[in-house]
């Protein structure tokens, strides 16, 4: 389900600077911000939000990848790569707020579980993440990165 907001500039520019400190998606901090007020802190229903971000990222990035847009695709593959893991997290009833806090996640699931590929595949998604910013991987590389995120996803709803 969809629903478009009309948000007053201020509040915006706040949530906006809120997304960019946390390294979150504005969608994310809007989200969180919902879950919060009604009180729902149900693990489940945080791994679900955080599962249909990723989702819709992957979709993002796809399109993105046939107009010939590797560097958005690229972010939205990063923020993909982001969200399925804090569904994981989130299913342990444990929340991720920072890049840090990522890495070491994914650093404990790769001990937990013996899969070394865990590690790899989540570098690529921070390269992707890189990426956005420095624009200097070509279009397949970055077709190849994306593939490499969908693998490290199916991994990860394993783990849920």
């Amino acid at each position: 389900m969809s629903v478009t907001l009309e948000l007053p500039a201020r509040l915006l520019a706040r949530l906006r600077e809120v997304s960019d400190a946390r390294g979150a998606s504005l969608e994310e901090v809007i989200l969180e911000a919902a879950c919060e007020y009604v009180k729902l802190s149900d693990p489940e229903v945080r791994a679900e939000l955080h599962l249909a971000l990723c989702e819709k990222y992957l979709r993002e990035a796809d399109e993105l990848l046939s107009k010939g847009d590797h560097v958005q695709a690229s972010v939205r593959a990063w923020g993909a790569a982001a969200q399925a893991v804090k569904a994981v997290a989130s299913k342990r009833g444990v929340e991720l707020r920072s890049h840090g806090e990522l890495w070491r996640f994914v650093s404990r699931l790769r001990e937990e579980t013996g899969d070394e590929e865990l590690g790899r595949l989540w570098h690529v998604a921070n390269s992707l993440h890189v990426n956005f910013y420095e624009a200097w991987a070509p279009l397949e590389l970055v077709e190849d990165a994306v593939s490499d995120v969908k693998r490290l996803v199916e991994k990860l709803k394993s783990l849920m």
